[in-house]
């Protein structure tokens, strides 16, 4: 493990020169996909430098115990006593830190919230975990930009979309995806009865141009007006973009934007989702232990969350965690769940990887 860590330590320090180097600050795109990287480190490398202090210290207490001074071996002792639990604790966070992680977890993302069943009420709870993202997002300073909003017909919304952009985030957000359900007496009920409604979220990661490699001549680009709300400009203008990816018919489309050139990128990373979905598709199929995702398969039909207003509860049903601080999760609050998410995450990996 010492001499992995080792070789990671010294990337780290290639990578910290880099961004010292005139070349790469003067390259955004490079500075900014080199920093990420460096910044997904620092932790490991923090923990690496107190590992390398912990057996330096303990290197020199075992050779105190050979000293004539019974003082000196006394002291030798004590603080070999001290050191070993701290050892012991600094490896099994060496180990869980050096679990390989998704490639894809680095990434910036596009996330869609819907309102799913329930009326009214699913699009005032669509409103609710935007909000609730939004918050969770500035804890993180990351930076958030609303690329489409349909609003309900008695508030909230039916249809939200934001690009996300910051470090590690669909590492965190990818376990959102899912279908997220509400458990309240809705404002509009005269006899109290709780009403159960649903809103759903899919985030999808923003690929590099260069992660999937498609053909220009693969490709067919097909432009057309938006329908629905947004006036002139959006009936006189071909704003909308259609990509088929002819070896496949798989197709990414957008009309998110009123911008043509906006829509082009997000119907690209559409359609760079579904082919990495369909050939991870094909990967599970061969292997012979079939097992469910944590993530799930990003259906917006699984139902990952439930959100119980009467009873002060949000209970995450991949993971059967039950918080009773359902304010505060409306607040931003997530990080708890989502770090418990994780460490199930790299439990499975460890136990796949024995």
């Amino acid at each position: 493990m010492l001499a992995k860590l080792e070789e990671v330590y010294n990337h780290f320090l290639t990578i910290e020169e880099k961004l010292s180097d005139p070349e790469t600050v003067s390259d955004m795109k490079v500075y900014s996909k080199l920093n990420k990287e460096y910044k997904g480190l620092q932790e490991l490398v923090d923990a690496y430098k107190e590992y390398k202090n912990i057996l330096d210290n303990s290197k020199n207490a075992k050779e105190m115990l050979s000293d004539s001074d019974p003082d000196m071996q006394a002291m030798a002792k004590e603080e070999l006593a001290e050191l070993e639990p701290k050892q012991e604790a600094i490896e099994e966070k060496l180990r869980m830190l050096m679990i390989p992680k998704d490639p894809e977890d680095k990434l910036d993302v596009i996330m869609e919230i819907r309102s799913g069943a329930g009326g009214d009420e699913a699009s005032i709870f669509a409103g609710e975990l935007m909000r609730l993202y939004i918050k969770y997002f500035d804890t993180h300073k990351w930076k958030h930009e609303v690329l489409s909003l349909t609003e309900g017909s008695a508030g909230g919304y039916s249809k939200v979309v934001m690009e996300i952009k910051g470090n590690e985030v669909y590492g965190k957000l990818k376990f959102e995806s899912g279908a997220h359900r509400v458990q309240r007496v809705p404002k509009t009920e005269s006899q109290g009865r709780v009403h159960t409604s649903a809103a759903t979220v899919a985030v999808m990661p923003q690929y590099e141009m260069e992660d999937i490699q498609i053909k220009k001549d693969d490709l067919r680009t097909d432009t057309f007006r938006a329908s629905g709300a947004g006036g002139q400009h959006v009936n006189k203008t071909e704003s909308g973009v259609r990509f088929t990816h002819l070896p496949t018919g798989l197709t990414g489309e957008s009309t998110d934007s009123r911008s043509q050139h906006r829509n082009r990128e997000i119907a690209m990373q559409r359609l760079y989702q579904r082919i990495q979905d369909a050939q991870k598709e094909r990967v599970y199929a061969e292997q012979k232990s079939q097992r469910k995702s944590l993530v799930g398969s990003g259906d917006r039909s699984d139902k990952i969350r439930t959100y119980n207003f009467p009873q002060n509860r949000c209970t995450d049903h991949r993971i059967n965690l039950t918080l009773y601080s359902l304010g505060k999760i409306m607040d931003g609050e997530i990080t708890e769940i989502i770090e418990k998410l994780q460490m199930a995450e790299n439990a499975q990996k460890m136990l796949e990887s024995a």
